[in-house]
């Protein structure tokens, strides 16, 4: 019977486990880029007491065998990288990418981190940085008396100054890949890093060979959605609440078996 205790145990931590994954979701349903994440579960080793196809006489076997499994573990969270809505705005710093990619962002040690946040601000040199400061890389600066400020799909940057009505290059976004963009560590302020499970970045040009477009004036909002989530937090409390009941009745049955005189 302790072993039906233990058992409804690991569930019970399991769904804890995926009750915080999706809680997290449900947090971030505002978060400019954010992917939702979804808990993946194995079973543990089970007890095998008689193993199936063991022989038993001349010319038989054991058609089934006798295996009571342990309980449940949580083996991983993966992400998923579907793109979320694009939301049209009117900021021209405001910039989407609409298909797979991700933005370069220099941090503070002079490492590479990635991102699909698109919000871009500008700093007091005019260039393009985060809203935590992180600049975009390869770098763009727009000058003191940029208007008209506008982005290609294929990530050019442009400008006119001052009285001059031809537009003025700035620079070009580049957007990478990654074989397995599940793989990639986040690190928190919508940004992520290599690792080796990720592979190498892949850096390449919007709008060709696979990779997304740069839309302006949009914003790419959360892939998380609500009814899902929701739905699975109902799972999640009922099979929570079926552990919890093993539980109880484990503890009734030794509390029974203890009263045998």
């Amino acid at each position: 019977m302790l072993r039906a205790l233990t058992t409804a145990a690991t569930g019970m931590i399991a769904q804890q486990n995926n009750l915080d994954v999706i809680s997290h979701n449900i947090a971030n349903l505002s978060t400019y880029g954010y992917k939702k994440v979804r808990a993946e579960f194995q079973d543990l080793l089970s007890q095998i007491y008689r193993t199936p196809g063991a022989q038993m006489g001349q010319g038989t076997y054991q058609p089934v065998g006798v295996e009571i499994g342990l309980g449940v573990k949580t083996c991983a969270t993966n992400r998923i990288f579907t793109t979320g809505t694009l939301q049209s705005t009117d900021r021209q710093l405001d910039m989407a990418i609409a298909g797979d990619g991700f933005f370069q962002i220099s941090l503070d040690d002079g490492s590479i981190a990635y991102t699909r946040d698109g919000s871009w601000q500008m700093d007091s040199n005019g260039q393009i940085v985060t809203s935590d400061g992180y600049q975009l890389q390869p770098p763009i600066t727009i000058p003191i008396n940029a208007k008209d400020i506008t982005v290609s799909q294929a990530g050019i940057v442009s400008c006119t100054t001052g009285t001059n009505s031809e537009q003025t290059q700035l620079g070009q976004i580049q957007l990478v890949k990654f074989q397995n963009p599940s793989g990639l560590l986040a690190i928190g302020h919508n940004l992520y890093r290599e690792t080796q499970a990720s592979g190498t970045p892949l850096q390449g040009t919007a709008g060709e060979d696979g990779y997304g477009t740069i839309e302006q004036c949009f914003i790419e909002g959360s892939n998380v959605q609500t009814v899902e989530e929701l739905i699975g937090l109902i799972k999640t409390e009922r099979a929570y609440e079926s552990n919890s009941k093993v539980i109880t009745a484990g503890s009734d049955i030794l509390q029974q078996t203890n009263q045998i005189v």
